[in-house]
């Protein structure tokens, strides 16, 4: 069989079709079975993250958000160690810029931060990495630094508003690390639909937190675990 057509988009040369292989989806079965069991252990009972069900999504559209990262850095300065240490120090600085400015700013409205979380993500999705190669290499490494941590830095804004309201840090943090390794099974899901297919998965991850956040907020803001956003935040 003739292998699938690689693109910058799919370039899996391995493969003779799109799709993930049945090996890849047991061992990644495995490896959600350990992740799940290893949380347990150490952040208690599953149904006590519900709460924080949110946190399990922000943690699996962070998780892709930072492949698809990696990948586009990848294509437009090529593959190599030193673009790869690039990528994560950026990453790396756009979680402490937010952190840093959570921590001096009071952010009053979680819903705000989304849209301009969606808006950034609308941006990467609008503009196709192949366009920035008609650029020199600093203005590239420019509209590519900024297209990819502008996501990351607000996606961060609204991780640390939505922490600090958290009723246990540890049940919190355990749904959130859950999440990013469920984001790493669906890394994956590029081997049948491509890099660029994330985003929109992204997208979709951080809406169904929009949905349970405000869902949450519906019920009452008298909840415990659920302090008014009033305060200063984190991401």
């Amino acid at each position: 069989m003739v292998p699938a057509a690689a693109t910058d988009d799919y370039p899996f040369l391995y493969l003779q079709q799109p799709g993930v292989p049945g090996f890849y989806l047991a061992t990644l079965a495995l490896i959600v079975l350990a992740a799940l069991l290893l949380v347990q252990r150490t952040s208690g009972p599953l149904r006590a993250m519900a709460a924080d069900a949110d946190l399990f999504f922000m943690g699996a559209a962070f998780l892709l958000l930072e492949t698809k990262n990696v990948v586009q850095f990848a294509l437009l300065f090529g593959t190599t160690w030193f673009v790869n240490a690039l990528v994560f120090m950026g990453i790396l600085l756009a979680v402490l810029a937010a952190i840093t400015v959570a921590q001096r700013v009071h952010l009053k409205r979680l819903w705000i931060l989304y849209c301009l979380l969606f808006a950034a993500v609308a941006v990467a999705w609008l503009v196709p990495p192949e366009s920035l190669l008609t650029l020199s290499l600093l203005p590239r490494f420019l509209a590519a630094s900024a297209i990819a941590f502008v996501p990351i830095f607000v996606a961060n804004l609204v991780f640390a508003q939505r922490f600090k309201g958290v009723g246990s840090s540890n049940v919190a943090f355990g749904a959130n690390l859950l999440g990013a390794m469920i984001g790493g099974v669906l890394e994956y899901s590029s081997l049948a639909l491509g890099y660029r297919a994330l985003l929109p998965v992204i997208a979709g991850l951080y809406l169904i937190a929009l949905a349970l956040w405000l869902r949450m907020r519906v019920r009452g803001d008298s909840d415990p675990r659920t302090p008014a956003f009033s305060v200063s935040a984190q991401g």
